[in-house]
């Protein structure tokens, strides 16, 4: 009963890291280092079983974040000459990059991250619930 407590909960870490990568990506869209490179999003991926679990089930059926990958899609370009991160030669004379970050997307894997982590807590809600009753019965 123990393992699926720490099967939900290293979900809920998982989306948690998750939703703190995505809004990191939101909060730095218009960043740009003091060079004019801008901002590249994060992505969290994710992998199975979850090393720091108490339990062998946890261990091998939880989730744990396997690493955070700066995406390397391109840039995005906008037309801004008087910028003085504008290009000042070449075919996209005048541009200047932007980063990557698309927010569409962001609130879109925030949802998603959001309704995963709800899931996570109403499974360990429910072997909560179902230890209580176990507990009851035997004592009962």
């Amino acid at each position: 009963m123990y393992g699926s407590l720490d099967i939900s909960t290293s979900g809920m870490i998982a989306q948690r890291d998750r939703m703190t990568a995505i809004s990191a990506n939101i909060a730095n869209r218009n960043s740009v280092m003091p060079d004019g490179t801008p901002y590249r999003a994060r992505r969290v991926h994710f992998a199975p079983g979850d090393p720091t679990a108490t339990s062998k089930q946890a261990r091998q059926w939880g989730v744990h974040v396997s690493q955070v990958e700066i995406d390397q899609s391109p840039l995005n370009m906008r037309h801004d000459p008087s910028s003085p991160f504008a290009m000042r030669s070449g075919l996209h004379q005048g541009y200047v990059l932007e980063s990557n970050v698309n927010p569409v997307v962001e609130q879109v894997n925030a949802i998603q991250a959001a309704r995963a982590y709800e899931a996570n807590a109403v499974a360990a809600e429910s072997s909560k619930q179902m230890a209580a009753q176990a507990l009851r019965l035997l004592v009962g």
